[in-house]
């Protein structure tokens, strides 16, 4: 479910629901997609969460991926661990838990504040459920940091006795454990000698293992400063705080973006009164990249995740992974460019010779048709084909224009990849060409499929594959140094529509390229075909054996292409699409165009208006226009003027 389909579609209709339902919908589909073969594979394909060294981090002793992590709170029973694991998270919070079981109460969403209003915030299934769940399968290899939490209405000893119980079974499946000790029925002091005890404890029980103080987004800088002192006294020492997400009011307990600036305020105290020695983890009021951003200039090593996942979509984790990477590298020195012959300049070759060739193609189906050799393996003239049926040749220039279409689109889009992705090493590019090209390639091999061996494409064949080989050869990679965007404004929400529409128009593609490929190896011909032709395939068969194994590999050539260019144009709109890319809207625009233009010209040319063939790709072209429509402000925008840091300043104060 990423950025591009919630928004467009999931967002609009799940916040019909009640919120539980919608939740509960939302993570039984995504734990039933991640658990079934392959269904992992699928998440990430779609996410594409590019995995940078330069984000790895190591903190208390333990090794985070990413530096942003999931709340407890917005799986509390662990159903889509295994899916969310993929979205681009270094870490995830389990809890809070408790001793026993904590029922949960109504759940409010209020869209228009962007928050999620808990009547019971501290709602789990209890420590032996969570225990018996955590000896099963994880499915993901993230660190678990359990949030501990006494039940309401105990005494400082007795939530002691709870503590210790709870360190001692969750202690082997645990990375570190956040000490969540505030409760508004005691004193500040009754809090102190509490807080003091546990850490005592939890330094027995779990040896060697992170704690961290949990600090509620209302406690205050005074009561935080209260329990640090109290740890000083007794000479305890924790290894981190967490300036948590949620605020009590009449309500209930509000977890949401108004909750940004209170983190902000608590994370620069935190980090100025404990220096760099703690471990700071922020979880208030991310909802966009910049505000995680805005935490991590406050003070924050790590952010975490709760309502900004509701309201912004699954992308979050990502795009402020994507942020983070970019401050680290904005200020280095941008690597020299590889040469053109080191392996970007053999892909641009191959894309214009694609385009002339396909041009060529063009040209040749658009007036000849067939080529001496085609005539050779009919033992035919095409004064012969026309008596045998006027319509013939018509009908292979329409299958061959729309190839050399295609073919043009393939060249434009290998051309554009190769300057502007190529060039730059960017992962998702070189995987873009990678996949199309493969199958580009295999499928010459569909052209066997009737005993046609067509030397022409086989030539050609020959010279592209070298090209594509030698292309592949630099498999260095070089994070995206342009700023990503980091504000979910109206702009961006346009362009999840495009991007839907794009995505949607690859995946129509590949869906259609599959369908004429399996045609032209089988029955050759579709209805519409044979009543245009006004013949039958056992008269074509009967006055030439030759006729329909020409015909064949041409439809198996057209589908194994639109295969292809398919693939490619849906792996750049999976992941290619990024804020200010320019070149990439063009691209869309010149690979789109040739296809639909032989498409639509050679129909009409030849007199083929049948509306029911013509309906995919007037689909097609609406699904093309609505992407380019919608995309068209948000990939010309140029960057922000102001750096977000002095922004981010400018908003923390």
């Amino acid at each position: 479910m990423p950025d591009w389909s919630y928004q467009t579609l999931f967002r609009p209709l799940l916040f019909r629901l009640p919120a539980k339902i919608a939740r509960n919908a939302t993570l039984h589909a995504m734990g039933g997609l991640s658990r079934i073969p392959g269904g992992s594979l699928v998440i990430r394909t779609l996410g594409h969460m590019e995995v940078s060294p330069l984000l790895e981090g190591e903190a208390m002793g333990v090794t985070f991926k990413y530096p942003v992590g999931l709340s407890g709170g917005l799986d509390p029973q662990g159903t889509a661990h295994t899916a969310l694991a993929q979205f681009g998270f270094g870490f995830i919070e389990v809890g809070p838990v408790t001793i026993d079981p904590i029922d949960e109460e109504a759940i409010i969403r209020d869209a228009a504040q962007e928050s999620i209003i808990y009547k019971q915030i501290y709602a789990n299934v209890g420590l032996e459920a969570i225990v018996k769940r955590l000896k099963g399968r994880r499915g993901h290899k993230l660190p678990m940091l359990m949030r501990l939490r006494h039940m309401p209405g105990r005494t400082p000893a007795e939530a002691t006795a709870e503590m210790k119980e709870m360190l001692k079974q969750l202690s082997p499946y645990a990375a570190g454990f956040y000490l969540d000790i505030s409760d508004a029925s005691w004193s500040l002091e009754d809090e102190r000698l509490y807080l003091s005890t546990v850490m005592e404890s939890a330094r027995l029980l779990a040896p060697g293992m992170p704690l961290l103080l949990y600090c509620p987004l209302d406690a205050g800088k005074e009561r935080l400063a209260a329990w640090l002192d109290k740890l000083e006294e007794a000479g305890a020492v924790c290894d981190g705080i967490v300036v948590g997400d949620a605020w009590k009011t009449e309500q209930g307990y509000v977890i949401g973006r108004g909750g940004l600036q209170h983190a902000i305020q608590l994370t620069s105290w935190a980090r100025q009164a404990c220096g760099d020695a703690l471990t700071i983890i922020a979880a208030g009021g991310v909802h966009e990249p910049e505000d995680g951003l805005a935490l991590t200039e406050a003070g924050a090593n790590y952010v975490q995740l709760h309502s900004g996942l509701v309201f912004s979509g699954p992308g979050l984790p990502k795009r402020i992974n994507e942020a983070l990477l970019h401050r680290i590298v904005e200020h280095e020195e941008v690597p020299q460019p590889p040469s053109f012959w080191q392996g970007w300049g053999w892909m641009c070759l191959l894309g214009i010779s694609m385009i002339i060739g396909g041009i060529i193609a063009w040209v040749i189906a658009a007036t000849t048709v067939v080529l001496p050799y085609d005539l050779a393996f009919l033992c035919a003239t095409p004064e012969m084909l026309n008596q045998l049926n006027d319509r013939l040749l018509p009908f292979m220039s329409h299958d061959r224009i729309t190839l050399a279409g295609t073919m043009i689109s393939i060249g434009v889009l290998y051309y554009q990849l190769a300057r502007y992705g190529l060039r730059q090493r960017l992962h998702w590019a070189r995987t873009a060409i990678m996949t199309s090209a493969l199958f580009g390639f295999s499928s010459f091999f569909l052209y066997l499929g009737y005993g046609y061996f067509d030397p022409l494409h086989a030539a050609v064949a020959a010279v592209l594959l070298p090209m594509f080989v030698l292309s592949m050869r630099d498999r260095k990679e070089e994070p995206y140094r342009k700023q990503p965007n980091m504000r979910n404004d109206r702009v961006w929400r346009m362009a999840q529509r495009g991007q839907f529409m794009m995505v949607s128009l690859g995946f129509a593609l590949v869906l259609g390229g599959i369908i004429i490929s399996y045609i032209g190896i089988t029955d050759v011909f579709v209805p519409e075909d044979l009543a245009f032709l006004m013949t039958s395939p056992a008269v074509l068969e009967g006055a030439n054996e030759n006729l329909i194994p020409l015909i064949a590999h041409d439809r198996a050539g057209f589908g194994g292409a639109l295969l292809s260019v398919a693939l490619g144009l849906l792996a750049t709109a999976l992941w290619g699409i990024q804020e200010g890319q320019r070149w990439l809207w063009w691209t869309f625009l010149a690979a789109g165009l040739p296809p639909f233009i032989a498409a639509f010209s050679v129909h009409f040319w030849i007199g083929y208006v049948n509306w029911w063939h013509l309906t995919p790709p007037l689909i097609a072209l609406l699904l093309f226009v609505l992407a380019l429509i919608w995309l068209y402000p948000y990939l010309m925008r140029a960057a922000p003027a102001v750096p977000l840091r002095i922004h981010n300043r400018e908003r923390a104060s």
